[in-house]
């Protein structure tokens, strides 16, 4: 029974069942809007147009949300995100006639809002939960964590698309309202109230981190995930459909496949970078994954280019490219966590998930831009000059006091 478990493990289901459900719908929302926008007739260009507040506004929350995290608790910012996320829901449930650009922008914008509050409020509640020596265990938990999500994130791809073909759009997002207000409610009747709120209250100039290796990882996770965006938020579905001739179901199912798959890798991240040595990783396995991502992406930008079997190319390096930006991804989700201060971690980890977001906001308008004026390969070269400047950045991160992993 749930009641008869450690009051933390109690803490860390509860965070995890309440990220795990957002993060369907989160999933499911972009797949939806893109291949529907798509179908009205909107560019690639308008459509990246539609997230342009989702990931800017995504920007601003994770560093006035880690704030209001240290402030109020992170139960409330994670109780917050998801209450907004429903509205956002319910903002795209009406007739098409009233999905302006302005109006989608408009609730793109709260479900950016709401993603990162959410996102921010579990990965930060791990760091209280878990002792300052554990950093082993501290790790996993996060592996665990952010592989999950991810899988799950996938999951909802798959049911963006198979709802958009057997319900259509409204209806669509009509039934994620529903179900993520059941969450909701079950949040605020469970969730502690004091997690993750620091000794003393911070001041507003504190959202800016004076940690150099917080600011170093930030700038690398910033080109890291511009990186990933750049071909595969708005470029990969589209040149899927139109070029190969793929429905939205396929499609869907394909990107769902490779974020479960990627899920799954970053779940058992802590086994691949620490199995030759029994050691957490440090700053210098963060350079290794980086270089070897790079290099993978370089192959496959050449072969499209050279239009080499670009369908099976893409497939394979997609995954390829998958397990091993997932093992990048919880390296550095591990690493920010190890890195920020004990008393109000979220005002660290919201300034680094701001960066995170600013990657995903460069890369998801150069994704439509780039796609539509140069097409899919000079995405791919775009998204290779983005990892080698992560890996280069990634020479100035410390050598942190190795722990076993238990």
């Amino acid at each position: 029974m749930l009641s008869q478990l450690n009051s933390h493990v109690r803490q860390y289901m509860l965070v995890t069942f309440n990220y795990w459900n957002f993060t369907i719908t989160d999933g499911a929302l972009r797949m939806l809007v893109v291949l529907y926008f798509y179908d009205l007739g909107y560019s690639s260009l308008e459509i990246a147009s539609l997230f342009l507040f989702y990931e800017f506004f995504g920007v601003v929350t994770n560093l006035v949300g880690g704030w209001l995290g240290a402030r109020l608790g992170l139960n409330r910012t994670m109780n917050i995100g998801l209450g907004m996320q429903i509205v956002a829901l319910a903002m795209l449930a009406v007739p098409t006639a009233w999905l302006s650009i302005p109006w989608v922008m408009a609730a793109q914008a709260m479900s950016g809002i709401a993603k990162d509050l959410n996102k921010m409020s579990a990965k930060s509640s791990i760091k209280t939960l878990v002792p300052e020596d554990a950093q082993g265990a501290l790790y996993k938990w996060i592996a665990i964590l952010t592989g999950s999500k991810n899988a799950l994130k996938g999951a909802g791809f798959f049911l963006g698309g198979a709802l958009l073909s057997l319900i259509g759009f409204q209806y669509a997002v009509a039934a994620m309202a529903g179900v993520l207000l059941l969450v909701f409610i079950g949040s605020l009747l469970f969730l502690k109230s004091d997690m993750g709120k620091a000794k003393t209250k911070p001041k507003f100039s504190e959202i800016f981190s004076k940690s150099s290796s917080v600011n170093i990882l930030s700038a690398a996770r910033m080109f890291l995930f511009g990186a990933r965006d750049v071909w595969f938020v708005i470029a990969l579905p589209i040149y899927l459909g139109t070029t190969f001739g793929w429905d939205h179901s396929a499609v869907g199912a394909f990107l769902a496949t490779w974020v479960i798959g990627y899920g799954f890798i970053q779940g058992i991240a802590p086994k691949i970078t620490g199995k030759a040595s029994g050691k957490t990783p440090d700053g210098k396995a963060a350079i290794y994954w980086a270089l070897l991502l790079s290099v993978v992406t370089g192959i496959i930008a050449v072969s499209v280019q050279q239009q080499w079997y670009p369908e099976t190319v893409i497939i394979l390096g997609l995954m390829v490219f998958g397990a091993v930006f997932a093992v990048n991804s919880s390296l550095h989700s591990y690493l920010i966590v190890s890195y920020a201060k004990g008393d109000g971690v979220s005002l660290d980890v919201g300034f680094y998930y701001m960066a995170n977001a600013m990657g995903r906001l460069i890369g998801t308008i150069l994704s439509g831009w780039v796609f539509q004026v140069w097409g899919f390969a000079a995405c791919l070269w775009v998204s290779f000059a983005f990892l080698a400047t992560t890996t280069v950045i990634s020479f100035w991160l410390p050598t942190a006091k190795n722990e076993s992993i238990i």
